[in-house]
């Protein structure tokens, strides 16, 4: 495994990183997830259920072998959301309580909260480093002018981290963020780099679904929406050639190249068995050349989201 440094902290990350999102917790069942966290250790390093589980998988595990992030934003209860100080404060001590840990490395915003003035969100975040429950703060799908915004506040914690979805599939991180980001000391750890397991080849157009794969999933597969377009999906078969021309799996192709930016620190995945943390991470320190990348936009024409 490689590793690179996050923005302007002093965490080095894997460029593969472990997501619980949609998986532990809800649609993978507790032994299966916690072989998945077991494999990633050994090749690497729902309303609070990811957390609940990861606290359990991760018991006994030395606490300063691993990278531990977190989020805050979406509602907690019917009551309970958003970004004020008195959220921040509640939901951080909740989900150390359910992670079984004093503090977390990277505590986010998972989105921007407009009913909170921003200087609040920003002094609570700051408390929470100052006090020891959080080493730094990152956010999730912020506007460049939300995080310009957030950049000229004065006596706040620095971000580090930028969490967007970003993939061969969606590159809307291109047109603004990371630019932003690259000169602000901040690091991109993008979310579904696979697009939704999209781009591992597995779905073919016009079939179902395999069984036991996040599309098959009431759930989950919910949340996959025009990645099951058949267009999308024919264009995705197109890049298999270019996989196995360079000896690697469709994942390991879609890894790297997210990877190819400087700016992304690490790519995070998600695995319902043990093999697919060994696939994933065997994607840290493939390098994509120029021809290669060139294959990859022409095979996916205009199934690109911009």
């Amino acid at each position: 495994m490689e590793y690179r440094r996050l923005g302007s902290s002093d965490l080095n990350v894997s460029e593969i990183s472990l997501g619980s999102w949609l998986t532990y917790g809800s649609s993978v069942d507790f032994e299966r997830g916690q072989a998945c966290v077991r494999r990633a250790f050994e090749v690497v390093y729902g309303r609070g259920a990811a957390e609940s589980f990861l606290g359990e998988a991760l018991d006994g595990v030395d606490r300063s072998s691993y990278v531990l992030a977190t989020k805050a934003y979406f509602p907690m209860s019917d009551t309970d959301r958003g970004l004020s100080a008195a959220q921040i404060r509640k939901q951080s001590q909740a989900s150390l309580q359910r992670l079984r840990t004093d503090y977390v490395d990277l505590y986010q915003c998972h989105r921007y909260d407009p009913d909170t003035p921003l200087e609040e969100t920003m002094t609570a975040l700051s408390d929470l480093v100052r006090e020891g429950r959080a080493r730094y703060i990152g956010f999730s799908e912020w506007s460049v002018d939300n995080v310009q915004a957030a950049l000229s506040i004065e006596g706040v914690e620095h971000f580090v981290s930028s969490q967007p979805e970003y993939s061969m599939l969606w590159r809307k991180p291109e047109h603004g963020i990371i630019d932003l980001c690259a000169r602000s000391g901040i690091s991109q750890i993008v979310w579904s780099p696979l697009a939704q397991g999209a781009l591992t080849g597995k779905y073919q157009p016009g079939a179902p679904p395999p069984v036991g794969s996040r599309a098959a999933h009431p759930e989950a597969g919910s949340w996959m929406g025009r990645w099951r377009h058949k267009s999308v999906l024919e264009a995705v078969q197109r890049l298999r050639p270019i996989a196995e021309g360079a000896g690697i799996t469709m994942a390991q192709l879609a890894l790297a190249w997210v990877l190819r930016e400087p700016n992304v620190a690490s790519a995070i995945v998600g695995a319902s068995r043990p093999e697919q943390v060994d696939d994933n991470a065997a994607a840290a320190g493939i390098r994509l050349d120029a021809s290669q990348l060139a294959a990859i936009d022409e095979a996916l024409g205009d199934s690109v989201e911009p």
